[in-house]
């Protein structure tokens, strides 16, 4: 069964939240809330554009930003052992008890 949390690029887009790929690092925040006017992108310059950069600054709060990333590091460690990894441990647990 796949993680609810494991989110492909085509469904992050459409569905408001924060993400983070861990292979390049990225954070992204999908936020819905914003409403332009739709005569600004009605425009010949923008059209056909699938995106648009409205600005090169971080609308984020940073400390809340942490405080996410930080939350998500608590309930999901990656450092947990998969049910393999805490099998092998228990056999050389066994084995050390067992030799002594």
């Amino acid at each position: 069964m796949a993680d609810a949390r494991q989110i492909q690029l085509d469904e992050l887009l459409n569905r408001p939240g924060t993400y983070f790929n861990p292979q390049t690092e990225i954070l992204v925040v999908v936020d819905d809330s914003p409403e332009l006017d739709a005569e600004i992108f009605n425009m010949e310059e923008f059209e056909g554009a699938d995106w648009v950069q409205i600005s090169d600054e971080v609308p984020i709060d940073e400390d809340r930003r942490d405080e996410l990333l930080e939350t998500f590091q608590v309930d999901y460690h990656a450092s947990a052992p998969d049910a393999d990894e805490e099998a092998d441990m228990l056999e050389e647990d066994e084995q050390e008890v067992g030799s002594e």
